[in-house]
């Protein structure tokens, strides 16, 4: 007969009656965040607040809590110099001047700045936040204050995400042309509820490959009625926000969360994208042993020239340490595979959305969820065997830490352009479809950045111009050209 071995549990686990979005209002960041007090426990939607001006079209934590989100937006507006030149250059012209923006992203010190560089260039802007716990409190205070329209605050319950995207939509004498969405929830939310709206809309800019792949989708159906800019897959932010940014925010979630120590950890990342690519970089660096899982034999190929074995995650969940997904698509880690990890295993995930991970499978009776710590639940099997879920599966790094400002520069500066080109493009330019980033803007965004790094480019003379076919001020590349990063795992 197999004895199982039993773990030790620990009395006053927290029951499963105490519903998780409860749980999510006491949820926030390990980052420094002053509006986070756990005294308050009051719904904002409950609340009546104005800030100085005595505007009281926003609905945040606590309005009060402004001037250190203003410290904050301060703070990152050094490392963000590509996006202020930009600002500072254009803001003459207020290219966006008649452009109703409804955007749905991040909210943190970083978005502030584009938000308020789209201000700046003419735009009026109503925001909302795409995760229920990445909005920093005290940001959203300077946001409101400053006279934006926003409504977002961390640890939303799913029935509050859903009337802040409404509230920021459906407010009388005021129509939306212009979308900026991350995640597709927001566009998804305009197309049902308020088709009128999405049909007179100028475009869309989405920064995701979730809300990617559902612009396409509506796109193959004939749905998509107005053009939309696809910014996700322009070089710019491909190739530093996914890869670069990954590569660092990976270890700083899971350091803030667990405290783990990466030398000799068994890990297996779902995904070898540029997010996974990112992933894998970093804890092998730090003496991981990973191995990943793929569906494209070409991004599985490139996973074994950079010395990363490619398995069935069947085959490895047994032994796994570390479980991280980051593919975009749904169930990658199913019940079944969360009731065969060892006691102990980490499981988070580095995509968009939170469907990779079948965290609702969890919520049953036969199994306890206890708040270890903020952004950390351990799920407690009947035996006593725990894993360890961070973020309840949600985005990891804006969830449970913070990301690089420099590289969130580059794409708030992509998006900036995106919005910039679609408003201001002459009829007929772009048609009911989703486009990429003209290759040119790409390059202007590279170019923007470069003089942090005190950067020299190297000119064509006109005789090398020629040869090559190329304008000596670009594009330099031709669409298809595949732009490879090199990873480095030493």
């Amino acid at each position: 007969m197999n004895h199982r071995h039993k773990y030790p549990t620990k009395a006053g686990r927290r029951s499963l009656s105490r519903s998780i979005s409860q749980s999510s209002t006491d949820s926030y960041s390990s980052a420094a965040s002053y509006s986070d007090s756990s005294d308050d426990e009051t719904s904002p939607r409950e609340k009546t607040q104005a800030n100085t001006h005595g505007s009281s079209d926003f609905c945040v934590k606590n309005i009060k809590q402004a001037e250190f989100g203003r410290r904050e937006i301060e703070i990152a507006e050094q490392d963000m110099s590509a996006l202020i030149s930009l600002r500072k250059r254009a803001q003459g012209e207020k290219p966006l001047a008649g452009a109703k923006i409804v955007g749905c992203t991040h909210i943190t010190a970083q978005t502030a700045v584009l938000i308020e560089t789209l201000v700046a260039l003419g735009a009026q802007c109503r925001w909302t936040a795409c995760n229920i716990y990445s909005t920093q409190n005290e940001v959203a205070a300077a946001l409101a204050e400053s006279g934006v329209s926003v409504f977002a605050w961390k640890g939303e319950s799913e029935d509050d995400f859903w009337w802040c995207i409404d509230r920021c939509v459906n407010t009388e004498g005021w129509q939306a042309n212009m979308i900026l969405d991350d995640g597709g929830d927001l566009t998804h939310w305009v197309y049902k509820k308020y088709p009128s709206v999405f049909k007179k809309a100028r475009g869309i800019v989405e920064e995701s490959v979730t809300g990617v792949h559902r612009l396409y989708q509506l796109s193959k159906a004939g749905k998509l009625c107005v053009p939309a800019m696809n910014v996700n897959d322009s070089v710019t932010k491909q190739k530093f926000d996914n890869l670069y940014c990954c590569r660092e925010s990976i270890l700083d979630g899971l350091k803030r969360t667990t405290d783990v120590m990466f030398g000799g950890k068994q890990v297996v990342v779902c995904g070898y994208g540029e997010v996974g690519k990112g992933c894998c970089t970093a804890l092998k660096a730090l003496g991981a042993i990973v191995c990943i899982t793929e569906i494209d034999p070409i991004c599985a190929l490139q996973g074994c020239m950079d010395g990363f074995r490619v398995v069935k995650l069947n085959e490895v969940i047994r032994q796994m340490d570390l479980v991280i997904t980051c593919t975009g698509n749904k169930n990658v880690v199913t019940r079944e595979q969360l009731d065969r990890m060892k006691n102990g295993c980490i499981v988070c995930n580095m995509g968009h959305s939170n469907t990779e991970i079948d965290v609702a499978s969890l919520r049953s009776p036969e199994l306890t969820w206890e708040r270890v710590r903020s952004q950390v639940d351990h799920i407690i099997w009947p035996d006593g065997k725990r894993v360890v879920l961070l973020a309840e599966g949600r985005l990891l790094n804006l969830s449970c830490s913070t990301v690089p400002t420099f590289v969130l520069s580059i794409t708030a500066t992509t998006q900036a352009l995106a919005l910039i080109e679609l408003f201001n493009a002459p009829e007929g330019r772009y048609k009911q479809d989703v486009y990429l980033l003209p290759k040119k803007m790409d390059e202007y965004v590279a170019s923007l950045h470069l003089p942090n790094f005190d950067a020299h480019l190297t000119e064509l003379s006109d005789e090398q111009a020629k040869y090559m076919g190329l304008n000596k001020n670009g594009p330099f590349k031709p669409n298809y050209y595949r732009y490879h990063c090199v990873v480095d795992n030493d």
